[in-house]
């Protein structure tokens, strides 16, 4: 193995490392504390029109998030992982869950809608959470989520108005509603076919949830 070669396979170790130590901290909880029920009123988990990745799947991960939620920034690597471990096997859906504490939460949310209407929620997703440090604190965070919807190539006068407009103050709204009337009082809050998971988990909880929802699904 060349010199090079190591160097890279230690960082991506070093990485994951810290990736699942920073949901640890942030917020995760650990699997043992997890409930194994599926809630009653799995119903307001999502809607025709919320943001899903492989809808016909018979596993389905949901996502209550907040784009500047540092702990929701934390366990965004590990979600990604899944998608690319789980590719077309499970269902990924992501609702709005903007804390008010969060000053740029609800603009990036609006952000995200308004590339979700053009067709290009999940690629404003990614740029959001992968850019979460640079934007999150910032007094002008419009200028960088313009920076990504032109990197998208949205209709900037469509995208604008949109965001400025707070056009879908209300579709987030019933997000964060949803979130209320299914137990979500913090973020990251994910369901697994109904399950809650509360804070989110490590990689490899992840994984062995996801096989064993995966087999009962047979």
């Amino acid at each position: 193995m060349s010199t090079e070669v190591k160097l890279i396979a230690g960082i991506s170790v070093i990485t994951i490392v810290l990736v699942v130590g920073a949901a640890m901290l942030f917020g995760g909880t650990s699997s043992s504390a997890q409930s194994t029920k599926p809630i009653s009123n799995t119903s307001a988990l999502m809607h025709k029109d919320s943001h899903e990745i492989n809808a016909h799947s018979k596993v389905t991960l949901v996502e209550f998030g907040d784009f500047q939620c540092p702990a929701c920034g934390a366990e965004y690597p590990i979600v990604t992982q899944l998608l690319q471990t789980y590719n077309g096997k499970i269902n990924f859906v992501f609702r709005n869950f903007p804390l008010p504490q969060h000053q740029n939460a609800q603009a990036a949310a609006e952000t995200a809608e308004a590339a979700g209407a053009q067709g290009k929620f999940f690629d404003m997703y990614n740029l959001l959470y992968e850019n979460q440090n640079t934007w999150g604190e910032s007094t002008n965070p419009m200028q960088y989520f313009t920076q990504y919807a032109k990197a998208l190539h949205l209709d900037m006068n469509k995208f604008t108005a949109d965001v400025n407009g707070k056009k879908y103050a209300n579709k987030i709204q019933q997000d964060i509603n949803d979130g209320y009337a299914v137990g979500v009082n913090a973020t990251p809050t994910f369901f697994l076919n109904g399950v809650p998971i509360q804070g989110g988990l490590p990689y490899s909880d992840f994984n062995s949830r996801i096989d064993a929802a995966l087999q009962s699904a047979k």
